[in-house]
């Protein structure tokens, strides 16, 4: 049987966060979970996570992982907070936060410990794992961030923000440590694998109006992706990427987003 896949969307940060899961064994992961939180008060909320939790619940899931594609800049992350829930599961993601936090740490004044902590496992580019009966691959994909990541498992493929879906093309590379360059480069060791394999996305924002969706494929992406279908050379990409990146504003939740991040979510 297949990976099982549901998603939930985040309406003010635009994300899409997955619980998926072995049908045969119930073993589950959750991808890029997100809590609310509001600048003014700085307080967070867990009205994201309801209808999470609720679905493993009703599935009788056993969530052993808590993944990270990798720290992001728009919301906070809640693999902190599930860890609370959930113990038992690993928050993981790629080594390349290491480098992230040794650029935003001393910005915000964070101590953070040495080793990869806070989280539990930090994976290298190319590294297996078992989602129960399933094979799961991380693949490192740098350029939008250094620790970007992305986990195929199955048939299934979880791109963070490397990707979007074809009509909105890629992620920016202006952040610290971004390159649209390597960024190009990673997204061509994705589009080498089968075009059946399905891709889902961690942010859409219904370009044109369009319903917001979050499920593509590889054969989708090679044929329509606006940035980077077939044929697109790199200096194509670059020259693309860098002239979109000059009209983007900074998200309006960097700051106090990367600073819980790169602490996995505190």
């Amino acid at each position: 049987m297949s990976l099982h896949v549901a998603a939930f969307f985040h309406p003010d940060s635009h994300t899409f966060s997955y619980v998926v899961h072995d049908p045969a064994t119930r073993q589950a992961a959750v991808i890029d979970p997100v809590l609310d939180y509001d600048p003014d008060t700085d307080a967070l909320g867990e009205a994201p996570l309801q209808a999470l939790r609720t679905h493993v619940a009703e599935h009788g899931l056993q969530v052993r992982w808590l993944l990270e594609t990798h720290a992001h800049a728009d919301h906070v992350s809640a693999g902190r907070r599930l860890k609370q829930q959930w113990p038992q599961a690993t928050l993981a993601m790629g080594e390349g936060i290491t480098q992230v936090q040794r650029t935003f740490a001393p910005r915000y004044g964070v101590d953070v410990p040495s080793g990869g902590a806070p989280f539990d496992h930090l994976f290298a580019d190319g590294e297996h794992f078992a989602l129960g009966g399933l094979d799961a691959e991380v693949i490192a994909v740098p350029g939008h961030t250094p620790d970007s990541v992305a986990y195929r498992i199955g048939d299934a493929l979880f791109t963070g923000d490397s990707l979007f879906m074809p009509d909105g093309g890629t992620a920016r590379c202006d952040f610290p440590g971004g390159d649209a360059a390597l960024l190009y480069r990673s997204i061509q060791r994705l589009l080498a694998l089968p075009d059946a394999t399905r891709v889902f996305i961690c942010h859409d924002y219904g370009p044109g109006g369009r319903e917001v969706a979050h499920e593509t494929t590889i054969g989708a992406q090679r044929a329509h992706n606006i940035h980077l279908r077939d044929g697109v050379t790199e200096a194509e990409f670059v020259a693309t990427r860098q002239a979109r990146d000059a009209t983007l504003a900074e998200p309006k939740l960097m700051h106090p987003s990367v600073k819980a991040n790169i602490q996995g979510g505190a």
